[in-house]
């Protein structure tokens, strides 16, 4: 065992009675909404083809690492709604 750990069972808390009120009631079950996913916008094909174009155009310079990040972030405001000019002036500004 590391070191820190007790073997005996006494360091563990007890668990507390019910008081006798509740054991009256019926317990109300409430289940937690669901979360909501968050809609992903698919970019079209021309979207897609421009992107790559454009990332052609711009690898000359970056590294791996560079050159993704970029990617992402240009998906993500294309994905917006942005033209390929426009997002690109955004991220590099």
């Amino acid at each position: 065992m590391p070191k820190g750990y007790k073997k005996s069972p006494e360091s563990s808390p007890k668990p507390e009675p019910e008081p006798d009120s509740s054991a009256n009631e019926p317990e109300a079950v409430q289940e937690a909404p669901a979360k909501k996913k968050r809609e992903v916008k698919k970019l079209t094909d021309k979207q897609k083809l421009d992107l790559k174009k454009h990332m052609d155009k711009v690898k000359e310079g970056m590294s791996a690492t560079e050159r993704k990040s970029h990617r992402m972030k240009m998906m993500g405001k294309m994905r917006q709604g942005k033209s390929i000019k426009v997002a690109h002036k955004e991220i590099t500004a």
